[in-house]
């Protein structure tokens, strides 16, 4: 039963706080917009990693995390990526991805907006933790925690906290 962090869009920033919620799991998920391969450096000192780009990254960044990432964990299929869209409004890529793959959770960031929600269409659950940056419009700061046990999505936490 894995604990799981899940962030995005740190934009280069890395603090205490996410360091110390990433030492508290066994697996820290970031959807892109990382900024910093020093910002994964960190993280991976705390937990395993799983990671995508995002359309800030550069070169070193995009070298060593793919675009999107197909997985599964406990009995879930997963699919991560930074830009995806939401249900109802997905773009041709994760469509594609959608129906090839049939996820059970689709991750994704880009938006800065929490969101998790159940699409009726494909019938998983979509996940977007928000930002945890300090860059961006956002208002918060965010990311999400949870555990995953035999196929079920458990104990689904929001971590909020001032920019």
């Amino acid at each position: 039963m894995p604990k799981i962090l899940l962030l995005s869009d740190t934009h280069s920033d890395i603090d205490d706080i996410v360091l110390k919620r990433a030492s508290e799991v066994d697996q820290v998920w970031h959807a892109g917009d990382i900024g910093a391969i020093s910002v994964t450096d960190a993280l991976k000192q705390s937990a395993p990693l799983k990671a995508v780009y995002g359309n800030i990254d550069q070169a070193t960044i995009r070298a060593e995390f793919p675009k999107e990432l197909i997985f599964d964990c406990e009995g879930i299929r997963v699919y991560m990526t930074h830009i995806a869209g939401y249900p109802g409004r997905y773009n041709a890529t994760t469509r594609k991805a959608l129906e090839q793959h049939q996820p059970n959770l689709v991750i994704c960031g880009h938006s800065h907006i929490l969101k998790v929600m159940r699409d009726p269409k494909y019938g998983h659950l979509h996940m977007n933790p928000g930002a945890i940056g300090r860059n961006g419009f956002h208002k918060a700061r965010t990311m999400l925690r949870f555990k995953i046990e035999q196929g079920q999505i458990k104990d689904l936490e929001v971590l909020e906290y001032k920019r």
